[in-house]
């Protein structure tokens, strides 16, 4: 595909727009130019964004694509207008205005996600679990543990960080991480901190070779990132998590979402429902 620019336009943070956006765009096999345009809440700045559409249109030879989320009427006047060459995409009035007339009621025409953020229940328990998640990433406390809904286990370097953070920001789950390092192989039993909450544990593996890979940029020539011992350390990981009946999957082709919807399907399946 020639060069394609696709705009996420919202009068919030736009992470609505990017997140459905991107999720359409994988349909094809494409990658093109993102450019996100986050409170675009005045008239000023929509012409402003059509402006840039539409020179960026003149330059690519093509129309970009708009996903906006847009709740002014005005401001997505301008946006959607005949003004603007690129091709539009209301989320808002493909799908709110179907369900206003569904449920036959008005919506409330809320701008962004995070409006009155600190009034919001869900709000602080994602700060909470956020907090929750940077004390106990990596092993660093074995304090609370009582209060995680999820202890991640796994090699290092195999996504356990990462996931643990998504958890927490995106479904306010309090998700702690350790580490599977070789002394606990060598006892062959769970670190004695994790042994009380077992039940809790859900594992990460990797294969070793993308493990080496992944290590290699982090320490280069050491031992830690050789071939011989990331096979040693998966293979001794995932006979343990077997061994003490903890469930577990690979996170070598998983994407972190992929890891979490898992997670929460096994561990957590009432936060599916909400």
């Amino acid at each position: 595909m020639p060069l394609r620019s696709v705009f996420f336009v919202s009068d919030g943070t736009g992470i609505t727009a990017e997140t459905f956006g991107n999720s359409i765009l994988a349909q094809f096999a494409a990658k093109p130019r993102h450019v996100r345009r986050p409170f675009i809440d005045s008239p000023e700045k929509a012409w402003s964004v059509v402006e840039e559409i539409n020179r960026t249109a003149a330059h690519e030879g093509k129309r970009p694509i708009v996903f906006i989320t847009l709740v002014n009427d005005e401001v997505r006047a301008i946006v959607t207008g005949d003004e603007c060459h690129g091709l539009v995409l209301d989320m808002f009035r493909t799908f709110v205005e179907p369900l206003e007339e569904e449920f036959g009621v008005k919506s409330n025409h809320r701008i962004g996600r995070f409006s009155d953020a600190a009034k919001s229940e869900e709000y602080n328990d994602r700060i909470e679990a956020i907090n929750f998640s940077l004390a106990h990433d990596d092993g660093q406390s074995a304090k609370n543990l009582e209060s995680a809904d999820v202890i991640l286990v796994g090699v290092s370097r195999s996504g356990k960080t990462p996931t643990s953070l998504y958890l927490a920001m995106q479904h306010g789950i309090k998700a702690a991480n350790y580490p599977l390092i070789p002394e606990d192989f060598e006892r062959g039993k769970l670190p004695s901190s994790l042994a009380p909450f077992k039940h809790k544990c859900f594992g990460l593996t990797i294969n070793p070779e993308r493990l080496a890979q992944i290590r290699h940029e982090r320490r280069p020539g050491s031992k830690y990132a050789a071939l011989e011992n990331c096979r040693y350390e998966v293979a001794e990981a995932e006979r343990m998590m077997k061994r003490d009946g903890i469930a577990w999957l690979s996170s070598t082709h998983k994407s972190i979402e992929e890891i979490a919807t898992t997670i929460l399907r096994d561990i957590r399946p009432d936060r599916l429902i909400y």
